[in-house]
């Protein structure tokens, strides 16, 4: 009977293979786990209140919509494009392993950009695109992967880095949940695991960030 209460996470990897609907699908899996762990529904509404209002902070971001939208028609995109075509030493490759850098010391201050939103798609990716611009025309293929790229880089500037800062949200969460089972750890523990991650990452991306830029400057228009 235990391993019924793991059955909200089967519903939410059948979410993802047939792609239902998103919200529907975790409100169906938290009351299918509330309650066969045996909450009444009154209990189980509570929780759900109670977890939402503590954590509503996390969708503050969608306040920076308007905004991005905002700032884009009135002409963002083309400032962007219009500065990197004018500096002809700036390829891809070397936007995005800039970009890389900032992601991770933005994480050693505990500064989150939140790039996704207000920063690959407004301005990453259209100077990449400038840059590579230069050296030949772009196919739908080449926009494709230069906006998959610099999504990529993003998530890797963000995702082992993010622990660097000693009172970041991860570290904390890292620290109570080891500490809860019995393997007591510090803060500062984990950003000193953590450094090695980060220096990894940030030399594996931006070599494969190069190599990428000469592949796709060597490719043939069309090609």
């Amino acid at each position: 009977m235990e391993y019924l209460k793991l059955l909200g996470i089967v519903i939410i990897v059948l979410d993802f293979a047939f792609k239902w609907d998103t919200v529907a699908v975790v409100v169906i899996a938290a009351l299918a786990t509330g309650l066969l762990a045996g909450m009444d529904i009154p209990t189980l509404l509570t929780t759900l209140g109670q977890s939402f209002v503590q954590n509503r902070v996390v969708s503050l971001f969608f306040l920076t919509l308007p905004m991005i939208g905002l700032v884009e028609s009135h002409g963002l995109k083309e400032v962007a494009v219009n500065g990197i075509q004018k500096m002809k030493s700036l390829t891809a490759s070397r936007i995005l392993n800039l970009y890389l850098i900032v992601r991770e010391l933005g994480g050693v201050f505990g500064i989150s950009l939140s790039g996704q939103v207000q920063f690959v798609r407004p301005l990453i990716t259209p100077m990449v695109t400038a840059a590579a611009e230069v050296k030949r025309p772009l196919t739908e293929k080449d926009l494709d992967e230069i906006k998959g790229r610099s999504a990529a880089v993003d998530n890797f500037g963000n995702f082992f880095a993010q622990n660097l800062f000693v009172a970041s949200g991860g570290v904390l969460l890292i620290v109570s949940t080891m500490t809860s089972l019995k393997h007591p750890v510090t803060g500062t523990q984990i950003v000193l695991y953590t450094i090695p991650v980060a220096v990894v990452t940030l030399v594996t991306v931006a070599l494969y960030n190069i190599w990428f830029d000469r592949r796709f400057n060597d490719t043939k228009e069309g090609n």
